[in-house]
């Protein structure tokens, strides 16, 4: 899908430089997805204490599905 966003150049320079992406659509794609992993690590680690877990994380990996 195409967007028009408009960026500071500065901005997405230092963008490109800090996530080695070769192009600015790479640079935005990388910060995007790694905007949203952040936000769902918040979100899991808000629930913390909320969920009641019986298996260890060792059984839950080898669970059959």
């Amino acid at each position: 899908m195409r967007a028009t966003v408009t960026i500071d150049k500065e901005i997405l320079d230092k963008l490109k430089e800090c996530t080695g992406a070769k192009s600015k659509a790479s640079a935005v794609k990388i910060a995007i997805e790694d905007y949203m992993r952040r936000k769902k690590i918040e979100k899991i680690k808000s629930m913390k204490g909320r969920l009641d877990f019986t298996m260890r994380a060792d059984e839950i990996r080898h669970h059959e599905r």
